[in-house]
């Protein structure tokens, strides 16, 4: 499972034009999900995401995380995030899971994320969408599976 994860200020998501969900501040999540990802390490890399320590606190440091923050969750799914662009210049999407496996597990994650607590939008799983971000730092951090493991 590979997450990239970045602090907004603001962030929507329209489908054909019409907006389907928006946050202010928080964080966006775009979640790509491989086929030997399973329902422990997407709770796992859940909790990681919105326990990472990204948002600053009163003396400006990043020391406090979306859960002390209040902050919101936009998640979207991202099968690109597993495109092979080693041979050609086409990507290669074989890694990405199938769909329904990959739905089932997005659906997981956005359920471990509102679980606790988490005020979360979704875009919509499969559809092409406009995703507007206003990066906030800018901050952003890429997540493994291995490495969500760890929390």
């Amino acid at each position: 499972m590979k997450a990239v994860l970045q602090r907004v200020s603001s962030a929507s998501v329209s489908i054909n034009g019409r907006k389907v969900s928006s946050i202010e501040k928080g964080i966006v999540i775009l979640l790509g999900i491989t086929h030997d990802d399973t329902e422990k390490n997407t709770a796992s890399m859940a909790n990681k995401c919105i326990a990472l320590r990204i948002f600053e606190d009163s003396e400006g440091k990043m020391n406090q995380s979306l859960i002390e923050t209040k902050g919101k969750a936009l998640i979207i799914s991202q099968f690109t995030l597993y495109g092979d662009t080693g041979k050609g210049r086409r990507p290669s999407f074989t890694e990405a899971a199938p769909y329904q496996k990959a739905k089932n597990l997005y659906e997981h994650f956005v359920q471990t994320v509102k679980e606790k607590g988490i005020h979360t939008e979704t875009g919509e799983f499969g559809a092409k969408m406009l995703v507007s971000i206003h990066n906030d730092g800018p901050v952003t951090l890429i997540l493994e599976t291995e490495h969500a493991n760890h929390i």
